[in-house]
């Protein structure tokens, strides 16, 4: 899985990792595109959750709509490999997370 949480050791280990960071998760998504071709399957989905947290920010009961685009890699009918790109930062602006301009250290 890659572009998953930042740490996640390679293979099914980093798979049920991250399965497991999500708590209690109540989602819906919505599959808007799937494209094959060769041995790559491409889909592009929205996803409606809520859940307790997100990157450690509390949801206070807040639903998240976010997109996600995935490219698995399929090998004997099974997915060998995962390439996830999602609207994280989105997400964590729909939990109230705000963004402040840094210093420059001087």
């Amino acid at each position: 899985m890659h572009g998953g949480l930042p740490g996640l050791p390679p293979g099914p280990d980093g798979v049920r990792k991250l399965f497991g960071s999500f708590g209690a998760i109540e989602q819906k998504w919505t599959i808007e595109d799937v494209i094959a071709e060769g041995d790559k399957v491409v889909v592009r989905a929205t996803n409606t959750c809520a859940q307790e947290s997100f990157f450690g920010i509390p949801s206070h009961g807040r639903e998240q709509t976010f997109t996600a685009m995935f490219i698995h890699w399929i090998v004997d009918g099974k997915i060998i490999e995962t390439w996830r790109n999602a609207d994280d930062l989105g997400r964590v602006l729909q939990l109230g997370a705000r963004i402040e301009p840094g210093t420059s250290g001087q």
